[in-house]
């Protein structure tokens, strides 16, 4: 049986787009067909770098191009960005899957599932970027996710409380909006891919919810303080509402916990940013 680990090493370090899709469908039919095994004697390789193709060209987040939805140059600034985004989420799940070795099945499913549904985001938005005389990498993008990924690297439950809780967590409350105006402006195609993404994602963070509550409960670690302990050492100057309430309690919040992130945000000055998967 071929090792889980040997498979989404394959699928991390790929740098070919189509190939990094294609391999990721095919390790979710074979996890599915049990033809995969989660058992390693190896630790895993240190990969600082996942495989990227040649372009697009990262630079720092404040020099991403702005995105005006009044305007087709702003829409497919906006749709290069969440692709941009959704692709590096396929290299953050497979990450999840290669690094934290020893842990339950289902945790290498979500996260297997993940990596899966990502693909098929990146897919619907590259169509719509060539259906509007673009393709994804002619525009510049940065590469904050993958950053906090080597930050969290050494624990899975620092990883799951601050990747998927947090940077893309961003996406549940500000994809509404971006529908919304999306519809208002007559771009029903696009707005639908939205849909689908945000759907998803609800999923998504809810998994980083769970992990990170079951990291906790194993440690014995009160998950609402351990969050906000979190917070406090990695986001300093750095969260930014407002928050989508309804939505992020369906992706495993708690009240306590959005008001936490609420009296943050209120306290400082410089955001986040738009970040979603």
């Amino acid at each position: 049986m071929k090792s889980l680990f040997e498979i989404a090493e394959e699928c991390l370090l790929v740098s070919d787009i189509q190939r990094k899709i294609h391999l990721t469908q095919q390790a979710f039919q074979l996890w599915q067909n049990n033809q995969l095994s989660p058992d390693s004697m190896l630790p895993p390789r240190a990969i600082t770098q996942p495989g990227l193709p040649n372009k697009p060209t990262l630079v720092a987040p404040g020099k991403v191009p702005r995105r005006h939805l009044g305007t087709r140059t702003g829409l497919i600034a906006l749709i290069h960005a969440i692709a941009h985004i959704e692709f590096n989420a396929i290299n953050l799940a497979w990450d999840a899957v290669y690094r934290f070795r020893g842990l339950p099945k289902p945790y290498y499913h979500d996260w297997i599932q993940i990596a899966t549904e990502e693909a098929q985001h990146f897919q619907l938005l590259h169509q719509r970027l060539l259906e509007l005389g673009s393709d994804y990498g002619l525009l510049p993008a940065h590469n904050g996710l993958w950053d906090m990924a080597m930050r969290t690297a050494s624990d899975p439950m620092v990883r799951m409380a601050l990747v998927p809780r947090v940077l893309e967590a961003r996406g549940l409350d500000v994809t509404p909006q971006m529908i919304q105006k999306l519809q208002q402006v007559g771009d029903k195609k696009t707005a639908t891919i939205l849909e689908v993404i945000l759907r998803d994602e609800i999923g998504h963070v809810a998994i980083g919810s769970h992990w990170f509550k079951y990291f906790c409960e194993q440690r014995g670690l009160d998950s609402e303080q351990t969050f906000r302990e979190l917070l406090d050492r990695y986001f300093t100057g750095q969260i930014v509402g407002p928050f989508d309430y309804q939505i992020r309690m369906q992706a495993g919040f708690s009240l306590n916990e959005l008001n936490t992130l609420q009296s943050i945000a209120k306290s400082k000055e410089k955001p986040l940013g738009t970040t979603m998967t």
